[in-house]
């Protein structure tokens, strides 16, 4: 019994999971529903199980989402809009030979 079990874990849960990504996606199609389904972090970690560049991965991922995007780095922009005052500014860039 206990053999029967361990055999059919894997199948089961990847059965399991293909019904709950049916599920989400019916939900997703009725509602405009943002961020990771269930369904994709759970085949993401399985994943992980078997290939350890998968974590490799995903923890690469969870790092970039923290990181700031900062528009500021190097040279000055050329333009720049201002949504707020419908105001938008044009340099023309200095020609070089």
């Amino acid at each position: 019994m206990v053999v029967t079990v361990l055999e059919w874990s894997i199948p089961g849960g990847m059965i399991l999971v293909v019904l709950a990504g049916l599920f989400e996606l019916g939900r997703h199609k009725r509602r405009k529903r943002r961020g990771t389904p269930i369904t994709a972090t759970y085949l993401n970690e399985v994943t992980a199980m078997f290939y350890g560049t998968k974590r490799m991965e995903l923890d690469h991922r969870d790092a970039v989402e923290m990181l700031r995007e900062e528009d500021a780095q190097g040279a000055p922009p050329h333009s720049r809009v201002d949504l707020d005052k419908g105001v938008a500014v044009l340099r023309a860039r200095p020609l070089t030979e």
